[in-house]
């Protein structure tokens, strides 16, 4: 046991070669007694060490030593010493030590080198952080705030005291994703963004946040009650008695941190987008999910947010306008110098350019929450309201109206929303076409193109055919509209014409078409019919356009027919007179030029009997059929009469 015997000294020696600056260390403060703190000697080794009353106390100390040997810093022990109390190996006591080591008790004096390091490992090795103190920082952190243990850093992260155990931390980053995510929910409600919905999205989330504040002041709460009752360091197998643990912070939060993570969602996905598509993407989660919570959540969302497009909504069917600053309703109003030009005045711009062109209908800002044909009627309604108290000047039946039907909209109310847009939508329509009809005379109107402009009235073509024959064979240099016009008044008071409305017959107009040189006035002469607003919504300038290529038309049969009725009545009286005469020379001629004559005229006969009958009168007869149905909007009125021009 030589080798045994003299480790420690060789150990030693070595250390102090290597200038570990324990030169002036005593052996004494170096070599200490190995001490079990806080466990007792077993009882065999007790009762093997306890000495009688008769051994010496020398005697003692030394099995002492041999059984446990003192335990240097360095893991050296000193050397084992006979009974005479010199060293085994024979070594001088003043050799390699400078003197004896001996065994005492530890010594309160410690050199600092050795205090500093003993506080350095203390403080890697200090002992992790108890539950309750965890569970005092967990409001704060719930919160998004630092505290002591649980610090957070610049980027989206949480940092974790160390020598936690594992399942300490598998349920402290679980505390950590609801933390985190209210730090980002707050920095959107935050943000400042362009847009009602945008607005009320972060309005929205932010009440969700606060009873998720709620949901931590509660939980706050039940914490301090837990820690001021001392229930928190109660052992595991009473786990049960305690208030508060972070298990059932876990448990308590799980519904919330699933809110603040679809609230998440939400507001990441609704970056690029606007208005009705907002709430589309909202809605998608009540529509497209099966989990019950999900739902709900939506549902509740839903109801918060869309305070501002059920707003608009509410002012565009019962008022008829538009309150939409940031371009986020599924109408879009037109700007009214693209309309008509460089007159801001709305009762001068053409009722057609305010109903075709005004208000268009976005189909991508249709929230789904609105079928197609519901938008389209919505978008009806207040197209309808916005026409009757621009166009047709009826704005104290508007107010009244709105007045008296309007009520507020909100989200979940599905049967009462439908009931008050068919309501609406059955009342305004109503209203228009009793405007348009009785007031504004359309159906005349229509009934005066069919007879004036398509040749219907046969007297008054005769007539006016007749008067302005003379006139028309002159150039069109020498013809002057004053004159037409003349000519047009005395046909209608020669006519049946004089017995229509005033009101019709001042929308007749005779005039030239642009001049060109070589053409005579049957050319360039046309019947015009001028309608102003709001009728013009029907009969639109383009209407018009084909009104007069229809009357042209017509206008060249009748030039014929009348030239070949001249023909034949002067055959008839040649045929009595003069060429009567000379039949026997010119019989046979004379004969089939008649036939010719007969013949043309039976053709221009027949082609005038099937435009004005089996064309214009059959689509007459449909157009009259289509604007005559109940629920006939102006909208089917304008399709209608379209159709009707298209067939002609």
């Amino acid at each position: 046991m030589p080798v045994v015997n003299h480790k420690g000294a060789v150990l030693y020696l070595l250390h102090q070669l290597a200038g570990s600056g324990l030169d002036n260390v005593h052996a004494s403060e170096v070599a200490q007694p190995y001490r079990i703190e806080g466990n007792p000697v077993p009882n065999g080794l007790h009762q093997r060490f306890e000495g009688t009353a008769d051994q010496d106390e020398e005697e003692q100390s030394n099995v002492m030593n041999d059984a446990f040997p003192p335990a240097s810093p360095f893991g050296l022990s000193p050397r084992p010493r006979n009974r005479n109390g010199s060293h085994q190996d024979g070594v001088d006591p003043n050799g390699i030590f400078g003197r004896e080591a001996e065994v005492q008790p530890r010594s309160p004096n410690v050199p600092s080198s050795m205090k500093d390091a003993a506080v350095s490992k203390s403080s890697q090795m200090a002992e992790a952080p108890s539950e309750s103190t965890l569970l005092r920082d967990l409001p704060f952190t719930l919160q998004g705030l630092s505290s002591t243990n649980l610090q957070f850093s610049s980027m989206p992260s949480l940092s974790l005291p160390p020598n936690l155990p594992l399942p300490v931390i598998s349920l402290l980053h679980t505390l950590a994703e609801p933390s985190l995510l209210y730090r980002k929910l707050s920095e959107f409600v935050q943000s400042e963004v362009k847009g009602l919905n945008g607005q009320s999205l972060r309005s929205a989330i932010g009440s969700e946040l606060r009873s998720y504040l709620g949901l931590i002041a509660t939980l706050e709460g039940e914490i301090r009650r837990t820690i001021s009752s001392g229930k928190d360091d109660l052992p595991p197998g009473n786990i049960t008695k305690a208030r508060v643990t972070l298990k059932r912070c876990v448990i308590w939060t799980r519904e919330a941190t699933l809110g603040l993570r679809l609230m998440s969602v939400m507001a990441e996905e609704s970056q690029n987008l606007k208005g009705g598509q907002i709430i589309s993407m909202i809605h998608s989660f009540s529509a497209s999910y099966g989990d019950p919570f999900v739902g709900a959540f939506a549902e509740r969302m839903l109801a918060h947010m869309t305070t501002p497009f059920y707003n608009m909504l509410r002012h565009w069917i019962y008022d008829g306008q538009l309150l939409d600053p940031y371009l986020e309703f599924f109408v879009i109003q037109q700007d009214v110098e693209r309309i008509g030009g460089n007159d801001l005045n709305p009762r001068k711009v053409p009722a057609s350019s305010v109903w075709q062109e005004k208000y268009k209908l976005d189909n991508q800002a249709v929230p789904t929450i609105l079928t197609e044909d519901f938008a389209k009627k919505v978008f009806l309604i207040g197209k309808s309201l916005n026409f009757i108290r621009y166009a047709c000047g009826d704005s104290a039946w508007v107010e009244a109206y709105s007045k008296d039907a309007s009520k507020e909209l909100h989200y979940g109310d599905t049967a009462t929303l439908e009931m008050s847009i068919d309501q609406a939508y059955k009342t305004t329509m109503a209203r228009l076409m009793h405007l348009m009809n009785d007031q504004f005379k359309l159906f005349d109107h229509l009934n005066a193109l069919k007879k004036y402009s398509l040749l219907g009235q046969g007297d008054f073509v005769v007539l006016l055919t007749e008067l302005l024959s003379s006139y028309l064979d002159r150039p069109v240099g020498s013809i002057f509209r004053h004159t037409l016009n003349g000519q047009l008044a005395h046909a209608i008071q020669g006519s049946n014409a004089q017995y229509d409305s005033p009101v019709v017959l001042r929308c007749l107009d005779a005039r030239l078409l642009e001049l060109s040189h070589g053409e005579t006035g049957w050319d360039l002469f046309t019947l015009e019919y001028k309608v102003e607003s709001p009728v013009d919504v029907v009969i639109t300038p383009l209407a018009n356009k084909q009104y007069l290529r229809l009357f042209s038309f017509l206008w060249r049969i009748k030039r014929v027919e009348y030239g070949l009725g001249i023909t034949w009545r002067r055959c008839m009286t040649g045929g009595r007179g003069v060429l009567a005469s000379v039949s026997d020379k010119l019989g046979r001629d004379w004969k089939m030029a008649r036939c010719c004559i007969a013949e043309m005229i039976h053709f221009v006969n027949q082609l005038q009997y099937y435009i004005l009958f089996e064309v214009i009168e059959a689509s007459w007869d449909k157009l009259q059929t289509s604007i005559t149905k109940p629920n006939c909007t102006l909208d089917d009125l304008i399709g209608a009469h379209t159709k009707y021009l298209e067939d002609i």
